[in-house]
C-alpha cells in the first residue's frame, strides 16, 4: 500500500549501527534512497528528536520526515491479560499517525516518529519459542477459548508498519506456523494489503472505534471511522478474526447519540458472517499531564476533548507521571450505560473486558 506522502515520507532517517548487518535493514534503507542516513548509538536515545521541546509545535513534520531503524535488544514476553495473554516484543514503537491521546509519546519527549526493529527473525522466533513452551492453553479465558494470544503491536500499528518493511506480513505467516498461539494488534489504519497476507485465522486484528464527530478531532491522519468498519468484512473474508475496540471511550456533552449511532453503523455494515465472530474491548479515556502540555503545542482543539478537570480526578502512575481518569463514581455510571447501548443495538458482540 502506498500511504499518502503526507503520512510518511522519511527524510531523515537515523540508524544504529547494526541496522546494516540485517537484511531488513537494507531492504528498508534501499526503499528511501534518496533520505539523509544520522548513524545513532541507540534508537531509543537521540536527543535532537526527544529533548527539545521546540519539537512538540512541529508534530506532524517529525512523524512525516523521520524515521528510525534499530534492533530490538530486549525479546522477553511480559503477561498482559487483557488484549492478549502475553505482549510479544515490540516490532516497532512510535507512529505517523498522531491521535492525540496516545500513551507511546509519554515516554519518548517532544517528537514521536516511527522507529522499525529489523531484527524481525529473532522477534518471531522469540515467540514461537514461548509458545511452545507454554504448551497447550489449560482452559478458556476472556482472551481466547484456546489460543494462547500475543499481543504484536503494543507501541505502534502494524498496519502503517507493514508499509514500511515486510515486518507484519513475516509475524502473520510466523503465526501460520505456531499451532496454539495467535497474534494479535489494534489498528486506526485500512491498509489492504495485509488482505493478501494469509492469516489463517491465526491473527486478529481489532479496528479501534470511536463516535466519528470525536474522531475527527483526536483521531489526527488516521483512516475514517466509516472506512474501518466496512473494511471489517473484507478482512475476516480474507481469515482474519477480528474484533473492535471501542477505545479510548470519551464522555462530553452530548455523547449518547453518538455513540448510538456508532453502533447503528456497525450493525447496518457488518455480514452476519462478520458478527458472528464479533467481540470487543472496552476502555475509558485516561489522559496524561506531559501529553497535555505537549498537545497544546501542535493540536490545542483536541485537549477540549481530552483534558476535563471538571469530570477527572489525579490518578498517579508507576513511573510518577499525573494521569487524569474519570471520576470513580461516574465511570461506572458512564461505563454501564454504554454497556446499555451497546446490549440493545449489536447484543451479538461480546465485551471481552471493559475499564
Amino acid at each position: 500500500m502506498a500511504l499518502p506522502r503526507t503520512l510518511l515520507n522519511p527524510k531523515r532517517i537515523y540508524l544504529e549501527p547494526a541496522v546494516r548487518s540485517y537484511a531488513r535493514g537494507r531492504e528498508v534503507l534501499a526503499r528511501y534512497p534518496e533520505a539523509e542516513l544520522v548513524e545513532v548509538a541507540s534508537h531509543w536515545k537521540i536527543p535532537e528528536l526527544t529533548a527539545d521541546p521546540d519539537l512538540a509545535a512541529d508534530w506532524l513534520r517529525m512523524k512525516r520526515d523521520v524515521l528510525v531503524l534499530g534492533v530490538k535488544k530486549g525479546l522477553s514476553m511480559r503477561p498482559n491479560g487483557r488484549s492478549g495473554d502475553f505482549i510479544a516484543p515490540s516490532s516497532s514503537n512510535g507512529c505517523a499517525m498522531a491521535c492525540s491521546y496516545c500513551y507511546v509519546p509519554r515516554r519518548k519527549g517532544y517528537a514521536n516518529p516511527v522507529s522499525v526493529f529489523v531484527n524481525i527473525d529473532e522477534i518471531a522466533a522469540a515467540i514461537a519459542r514461548h509458545a511452545k513452551r507454554q504448551g497447550t492453553k489449560p482452559e478458556p479465558n476472556t482472551i481466547d477459548p484456546t489460543d494462547w494470544v500475543y499481543d504484536l503491536g503494543e507501541n505502534g500499528d502494524l498496519s502503517l508498519d507493514a508499509s514500511v518493511s515486510d515486518n507484519v506480513r513475516d509475524l502473520v505467516a510466523a503465526f501460520r506456523g505456531i499451532p496454539n498461539a495467535k497474534g494479535s494488534f489494534a489498528t486506526k489504519l485500512v491498509n489492504r494489503d495485509l488482505l493478501g497476507y494469509d492469516p489463517q485465522g491465526r491473527t486478529r486484528i481489532r479496528f479501534s472505534l470511536m463516535p466519528d464527530a470525536v474522531s475527527k478531532v483526536v483521531d489526527v491522519r488516521t483512516s475514517p471511522i466509516s472506512e474501518r468498519i466496512a473494511a471489517i468484512n473484507d478482512f475476516v473474508e480474507a481469515g482474519y478474526e477480528v474484533h473492535v475496540n471501542f477505545s479510548p471511550v470519551i464522555v462530553h456533552e452530548g455523547w449518547e447519540p453518538e455513540w448510538r449511532a456508532l453502533f447503528a453503523e456497525i450493525d447496518d455494515v457488518l455480514s452476519d458472517r462478520a458478527k458472528a465472530q464479533l467481540k470487543c474491548e472496552i476502555i475509558m479515556l485516561t489522559h496524561n499531564e506531559t501529553l497535555h502540555q505537549t498537545n497544546l503545542a501542535w493540536h490545542p482543539k483536541a485537549e477540549d476533548l481530552l483534558w476535563r478537570p471538571d469530570l477527572q480526578e489525579t490518578k498517579w502512575s508507576q513511573s510518577g507521571m499525573r494521569n487524569l481518569r474519570y471520576k470513580v463514581s461516574w465511570k461506572r455510571k458512564w461505563l454501564d450505560q454504554l454497556l446499555s447501548w451497546r446490549e440493545t443495538l449489536i447484543p451479538y458482540c461480546e465485551v471481552r473486558y471493559a475499564f
